[in-house]
């Protein structure tokens, strides 16, 4: 071999290291997921068909075929999807536990059926541009009126087949609901009038029927918003759940994001009070069937409004992803 060949041999080695080593680096890049910062701010992601937003947080790192947990979050009535963002903050564990959360809201403040189409269309953009075998599972969240809306549309003919848990943000208890505390509910302000308090209550609205599909369930509650909360679950039963285990409390030594500032002249326990630092309960129905998750979480000293702190949302998170996923890689 001459001088020259191994010159131009030399040249062309380095040359597709060059274009190998680019196209890795390519590869390993970020996601930028449906256009939108990974973080989210005051940017909000467009659902196309129906003109509406909602705020989209995911992994800074997510590389693509990485496989998410997916939360649809939804806000209770008279909130937001930015409260909501604030009030069950996954968003601070995107990273840690490759999390997608998704919080949309409704006009009117309050979910109706009129909703529904929207939310589908959020789930199926996101599972489009994730790409539906990255979605591990998939999750149902909801504070308030937001777990009732979820409760509602669970077993629909759209989410029956793609949701593998609901998370109940004192939005209701499957299985078994525990009785109010009797100040349950908002609380009337000084000098607010009669017009005024009745316009802030939400409208009754019955219980409605235990779901008839099956998938995962953790329920969150304020102390001061119940009685007690129950020893025995009829949906763990369901899924031939071990007796109710106790683990150690979750202690926080720093305070929730929001709470109800206009509930607070004066406050009540069960509504809500400041955000502060406290603990919580959390009961677990060990060993259900096809890998569902049963568990209670009781927040101690705390109501209805009060952000949850950071230490016991990665406690309802890794309940969440300790549950079998993969209902939505399945559905079709």
């Amino acid at each position: 071999m001459t001088a020259g060949q191994r010159i131009s041999t030399t040249t062309g080695l380095v040359l597709g290291l060059i274009v190998v080593t680019a196209s890795m680096a390519s590869a390993q890049q970020p996601v930028h997921l449906l256009n939108a910062a990974c973080t989210a701010g005051t940017e909000q992601v467009t659902e196309p068909k129906t003109g509406r937003t909602f705020l989209l947080d995911y992994p800074c790192d997510l590389k693509a075929g990485e496989k998410v947990t997916f939360i649809l979050s939804l806000h209770g009535g008279g909130s937001s999807g930015t409260w909501q963002r604030r009030y069950f903050p996954a968003f601070e564990q995107k990273e840690r536990h490759r999390l997608v959360i998704a919080a949309p809201y409704s006009p009117t403040r309050r979910w109706t059926e009129q909703d529904d189409a929207y939310l589908q269309n959020v789930v199926t953009m996101v599972v489009d541009a994730l790409g539906r075998t990255n979605v591990q599972a998939f999750w149902l969240a909801g504070h308030s009126q937001g777990g009732m809306t979820s409760r509602r549309i669970v077993c629909t003919d759209f989410f029956r087949s793609r949701v593998d848990g609901f998370l109940s943000l004192s939005g209701g208890r499957l299985g078994g609901a525990p009785e109010r505390a009797s100040e349950a509910g908002r609380p009337r302000q000084a000098n607010e009038t009669d017009a005024a308090a009745a316009a802030a209550a939400p409208p009754a609205t019955a219980q409605p029927a235990e779901p008839s599909c099956e998938f995962s369930h953790i329920f969150a509650i304020g102390q001061h918003e119940i009685v007690s909360l129950p020893a025995t679950s009829a949906w763990a039963q369901k899924f031939g759940c071990g007796a109710r285990v106790k683990r150690e409390d979750v202690v926080d030594d720093t305070a929730g994001l929001v709470h109800d500032g206009s509930r607070q002249n004066p406050p009540s326990k069960s509504w809500g009070r400041l955000p502060r630092p406290g603990h919580a309960e959390v009961f677990v129905y060990p060993n259900c069937r096809d890998g569902k998750v049963v568990a209670d979480v009781m927040r101690i000293d705390k109501g209805h409004t009060e952000g949850l702190e950071p230490r016991v949302t990665e406690d309802l998170v890794k309940l969440m992803l300790s549950a079998r996923g993969g209902r939505i890689e399945q559905a079709r």
